[in-house]
């Protein structure tokens, strides 16, 4: 510490200037019609930033990546049929709108996505929340019981107009949604606002997602029991189907009810031993569509639907329908529900198209992502699909089974092709309870999540409560208000992160030039008469007050109180910042500026001359924060303390400057430092009585330049 001390005395304080570069000058309006040009040009390079198959169809391989995109495409397309089925059910359309989502998908999002693994198609909590808004203008226009089964559409409308029965008038609900859900995505990724997906924290989503889970197996619940009840919408949904359950669980379908146990009994454990030895099989054994198979083969020979009156798919037509415009006239009202499902849409995509790209070390483009799942939604609204997304069981599956490209996708499309073709006839007898068992199993992800919650409590308890909230309130209120409230809910916790953060004294390491918190680490020396300290957040308008406070009790001097105490005045009492005979509440406060602006002969304040605050934690300070950093030193310097900053970056530098903490008078306003131990020399030399020569040292506050001590 001596030989410090001595070689700080020898050596003169010197200072380097660093010229800044000139800001560009570019404006938020010209920001946005030169990506509005990029977004239209037709150059070539544009073009295959839009269509990435142009960059990588090329150079495709089929000799090492052929056979293992083909096997990953099949399977996957296995999968995908009793899926597109089931989720029908969610999205309240007929089975063959689901099998045209999936296949039209696969092949838009092959042209025009970065991520080779990604998997899309119809994704259980988008279906859920159109089959919400569905059932909502359903019952809006006056059509019959919402819990009719598939392929009954003899319910009629009550309010005259007879042109469009039940299942034609949900589907042009679901077109009509699915064309504004694109066209956001499309809008926000042209736009390159893919950033936006940040703000979907993991807990949000994991809590939003189980919310959901949970919503959708009391959906299916009723296909299970084989009842006929209808279906809730709104707050309190939840709650409300599960009376109705109990309600009727006289009038449940002894058929319906031992074939769901049958296929429960049978689909778990084989799933579970999927799960269990993915790693030992090439490929998972594809139990629910062999389930669906068996299921339909014993319905139809036994003829369930006449002899107990099971539920069932009905008539599947074959082929494909001529393309539809949506209907323009429902967009006011669908606005704000294809708000939501568009966020969710774009946001579970990104993630898992981030996540594998990662994992298999190639890079993609979120707002890329954001345009193909928006073009995956924009253009199939015209061939009778409803909005979908990248898919999470799909894509694991997809990603373990060897694929390589989006040409496994297009394998997929292919096996959905055959079922449109030719076999979509043949599940006219699968049972509707069948296809809720499918829905319900696919969503043990979904609920395995409660077992990470204790993991999580230990690790955030701030992300724990997030995701209980997002959870509870996307099951017990709607799904649209629950991710309202969870975002709401991760954004006050950010405020509450910063509104409150830690603040410490720093100590110094022995011999070294490192200083550290004294309150986590041990055997560290504190400077004389100098106190550090650290503010580990941004200084802003909601946590000035916070700083003000922090500082007065790591430091115990509060120099408005101790200015009070020495000097009192008129109506003066020993309150902080006070005054009973002010009719503001500032006089207290007003008359110690003002005695700050002279020091006193004989400084109040003597176990402390130098206060050094290291603002190497604060990424920004706005106007308020900048005002209390100059009454912080206002205050201090009228007790005889002098206060330097340091470890300031560059725009925090620019903000003092242009605010005028260069131009303070007294010491230590004039510049901020470049590290603690510079800003601790300079405290040392002005206490030996070598102010004047450091004062002289200073450069002069008002040159232009950035000016850092050294």
């Amino acid at each position: 510490m001596e030989d410090t001390s001595s070689k700080a005395q020898e050596a003169p304080a010197t200072f380097i200037t660093l010229e800044e570069h000139e800001p560009p000058g570019c404006s938020s309006r010209e920001l946005i019609l030169e990506r509005a040009r990029a977004a239209c040009s037709c150059s070539p390079r544009s073009l295959r930033r839009l269509l990435p198959v142009l960059e990588w169809l090329p150079r495709y391989s089929p000799r090492t990546q052929l056979l293992g995109d083909v096997v990953s495409g099949l399977l996957v397309g296995i999968v995908a049929i009793p899926q597109s089925i089931s989720y029908s059910l969610l999205a309240n359309q007929d089975p063959i709108y689901g099998i045209y989502t999936n296949f039209f998908c696969n092949i838009i999002y092959a042209a025009t996505a970065t991520s080779r693994h990604a998997s899309v198609g119809s994704f259980g909590v988008l279906c859920l929340m159109v089959g919400q808004s569905v059932t909502r203008h359903l019952q809006l226009a006056g059509y019959g019981d919402s819990g009719a089964a598939l392929g009954d559409n003899s319910s009629s409308p009550r309010n005259g107009t007879e042109a469009c029965d039940r299942s034609c008038y949900a589907i042009t609900v679901a077109l009509s949604l699915s064309f504004l859900v694109g066209l956001y995505q499309v809008l926000l990724g042209l736009l390159q606002m893919g950033f936006v997906a940040v703000y979907l924290s993991e807990p949000l989503l994991g809590g939003f997602v189980t919310g959901s889970s949970l919503t959708i197996i009391t959906s299916q619940m009723k296909y299970l029991l084989g009842l006929k009840i209808p279906r809730h919408e709104g707050v309190g949904s939840f709650i409300l189907t599960w009376v109705d359950l109990f309600r009727h669980i006289h009038t449940t379908n002894i058929c319906d009810l031992l074939t769901s146990l049958v296929a429960l009994a049978i689909i778990v454990p084989v799933k579970e031993l999927n799960e269990r030895y993915k790693e030992r099989m090439k490929a998972p054994f594809p139990i629910e569509l062999l389930v669906v198979i068996v299921a339909t083969v014993v319905s139809h020979y036994f003829d369930f639907e006449q002899r107990y009156q099971a539920a069932v798919c009905g008539d599947i037509p074959t082929g494909f329908r001529k393309p539809t415009v949506p209907d323009s006239s429902l967009f006011p009202s669908l606005a704000l529900d294809a708000l939501p499902i568009a966020v969710i849409g774009f946001a579970m995509t990104v993630s898992l198209a981030e996540i594998f790209g990662k994992k298999h070390g190639y890079a993609v483009s979120a707002n890329q992502e954001m345009i193909a799942i928006g073009m995956c939604n924009l253009i199939p609204s015209f061939f009778y699909c409803f909005a979908s997304s990248a898919a999470l069981t799909k894509t694991l599956l997809k990603e373990s089974t060897g694929s390589q490209t989006q040409v496994s996708g297009l394998v997929t499309s292919l096996v959905l092709l055959l079922v449109l073709l030719w076999i979509s006839p043949l599940f006219y007898s699968l049972q509707t309870s069948i296809l809720g068992v499918v829905t319900i199993v696919n969503l043990r992800g979904g609920l395995s999540k409660f077992r990470d919650t204790p993991r999580m409590w230990q690790l955030s308890k701030l992300d724990t409560v997030v995701w209980w909230a997002t959870m509870l309130c996307s099951t017990l209120v709607t799904t649209e208000i629950g991710l309202l409230v969870g975002v709401c809910f991760s954004l006050l916790c950010i405020i509450f992160r910063t509104q409150r953060p830690r603040a410490t004294l720093l100590g110094k390491v022995s011999n070294r030039e490192i200083y550290e918190d004294q309150a986590t680490y041990k055997q560290l020396s504190s400077i004389a008469n100098v106190k550090i300290f650290r503010f580990e957040c941004s200084l802003y308008y909601a946590n000035k007050d916070y700083f003000r406070a922090a500082l007065y009790q790591k430091t115990g001097v509060n120099p408005v109180l101790l200015l009070a105490t020495s000097h009192p005045g008129p109506g003066a009492t020993t309150d902080t910042g006070s005054s009973r005979g002010s009719g503001d509440g500032f006089g207290c406060l007003k008359q110690a500026r003002r005695r700050a602006e002279k020091p006193p002969a004989r400084p109040p304040c003597r176990d402390m001359h130098t206060l050094i605050l290291d603002c190497g934690a604060m990424q920004f300070i706005d106007t308020a924060g900048l005002s209390v950093l100059k009454e912080t030193h206002h205050d201090y310097l009228g007790v005889g303390v002098q206060v330097l900053l340091a470890n300031c970056n560059p725009s925090i530098r620019r903000r003092l400057r242009e605010g005028g903490w260069a131009g303070l008078a007294g010491a230590g306003g004039q510049l901020p430092f470049h590290s603690i131990h510079d800003a601790v020399q300079f405290a040392e030399r002005c206490h030996r009585g070598e102010s004047k020569d450091a004062q002289a040292a200073l450069p002069d506050p008002g040159d232009v330049n950035l000016q850092v001590s050294l």
